[in-house]
């Protein structure tokens, strides 16, 4: 592969934009694959923070000077080609590489890498498989999309041939990799502005699933996901569900009220292990499994299979709860498909609360557009549901789609222009013994937090 043979051909390496969350992982595992790092950014964060502790230079702001004697440039999708950086490395005749093909070199350099795709779930069961080969002694390397509280952070450099990574269809940068094992979590119809309708989105899992060389792990219980494997030969499909016939199945689900789900695993009709898993949900059943299939595969004993997923408390922003206060449990995910708010609230009504109030931050005009009867659908879920407007992301409103098109589809609903008065209004209504929970894409955590400091300033 020619991607792969330019890291072999350069030492120095740049990155711009450093401290981005799927930047920061990658430069670290050069870095201790023994490249010379350097790196730029605009924002101060706890990511450049942590890649300064490994003695990598960062310079604050883009200049032309700042790539240095670099022998290849990485950026990532936010920065333009205009960028003074990347220009001079034109001009230098040095290589430029957008991230997800950097991801696509670097996992061609593990023997056993795992890559986990999916429309939903990628974040959650990336960071379980992550967190079952680190309990069980495996020494993996990282890339994750969000914190794991296990590890502080977002991604980790390992020592050994084992790396785990998040797959992501956008755009198709998921095509960038040929990893030796896949997981395929589900396919659903999102990212429509790219992809236009759902066979477009299956044919490019379908190609994903074609450059794995080794083993594919399947949802059985998705058809979709089915189908884009149907009939490929090249590596043995592996699949896992809840319904008969899968080859991991969850089987004596016990009916727990609150954040817990336990069940047992089978594989091929027999019992593996018996899991208790710390985070809510049938969606987070279905990831476990799909964690549990990949530990299997790769030799971790069921024992440390049930040990791992146990002690999973979950990843930054996935019902990640942030504080009780006054009898009210303030939580924040980052659900923005009707599928996942889907799978969010419901877990949400079954544990227990008095109410559930939602706060949902509808992300860009063309996924509300295109969704909006199942997202009307999701919300009403809840007992009650607060919106913001629409946030527009990289989109211009050529749908002419407002967050009162939607709050017209949900009885009850309410919607406000800022997240101070969604604060005031929810802080009013919520009684001891309910939850609040933020959900969105977007920048909806920091109503969240807002809601928090209010919170803690009034006691």
């Amino acid at each position: 592969m020619e991607s792969s043979r330019l890291l072999d051909s350069v030492k120095r390496i740049h990155f711009v934009g450093i401290g981005g969350s799927g930047m920061c992982p990658l430069a670290e595992i050069l870095f201790h694959r023994g490249f010379v790092i350097t790196g730029s950014d605009t924002n101060e964060s706890d990511t450049l923070e942590r890649v300064r502790s490994y003695g990598i230079p960062v310079h604050m702001g883009h200049r032309a000077e700042n790539i240095g004697d670099a022998q290849l440039v990485v950026y990532t999708a936010a920065v333009k080609q205009d960028n003074p950086e990347l220009i001079a490395a034109r001009e230098k005749g040095v290589p430029t590489v957008e991230r997800s093909v950097l991801l696509g070199m670097v996992t061609d350099r593990y023997r056993d890498s795992i890559a986990v795709s999916g429309t939903h779930g990628k974040t959650t069961t990336t960071g379980m498989i992550t967190q079952l080969f680190l309990s069980a002694g495996r020494d993996p390397s990282a890339v994750i999309g969000g914190k794991l509280p296990f590890i502080g952070s977002n991604g980790r450099a390992g020592k050994s041939e084992t790396m785990v990574c998040e797959a992501c269809e956008y755009v198709d940068t998921f095509l960038h990799l040929h990893p030796a094992i896949s997981v395929i979590l589900n396919i659903d119809a999102d990212h429509l502005d790219y992809f236009k309708n759902l066979e477009n989105i299956i044919k490019s899992f379908r190609q994903f699933a074609t450059q794995t060389s080794r083993l594919l792990i399947v949802n059985g219980d998705d058809a979709n996901s089915r189908k884009a494997v149907e009939g490929l030969h090249h590596a043995p499909v592996v699949t896992f569900g809840f319904a008969e016939g899968s080859d991991y199945r969850a089987v004596d689900i016990a009916d727990t009220k609150g954040a817990r789900e336990s069940f047992t695993i089978q594989k091929q009709g027999q019992p593996l292990c018996r899991v208790e898993l710390s985070v809510p949900g049938r969606h987070n059943i279905l990831n476990a499994l799909a964690a549990a299939a990949a530990a299997d595969q790769m030799g971790i004993p069921p024992e440390e299979i049930a040990k791992g997923l146990h002690a999973f408390t979950g990843v930054h922003r996935r019902f990640e709860v942030l504080g009780r206060f006054d009898g009210v449990t303030v939580a924040d995910d980052f659900a923005h498909h009707p599928t996942e708010l889907t799978a969010t609230l419901t877990a949400a009504m079954h544990m227990g609360f008095r109410e559930v109030w939602a706060v949902f931050q509808p992300h860009t005009f063309s996924r509300t557009y295109l969704l909006l009867d199942d997202f009307a659908k999701a919300l009403s879920i809840p007992d009650h549901v607060v919106m913001t407007e629409i946030l527009p992301v990289r989109e211009e409103n050529i749908y002419g789609i407002h967050t009162s098109d939607l709050a017209a589809k949900i009885p009850g609903s309410c919607w406000f222009n800022s997240f101070e008065e969604i604060a005031s209004y929810v802080m009013e209504k919520a009684q001891p013994g309910d939850l609040i929970l933020t959900l969105g894409g977007g920048d909806i955590y920091k109503c969240a937090n807002l809601i928090v400091k209010r919170y803690e300033e009034k006691s």
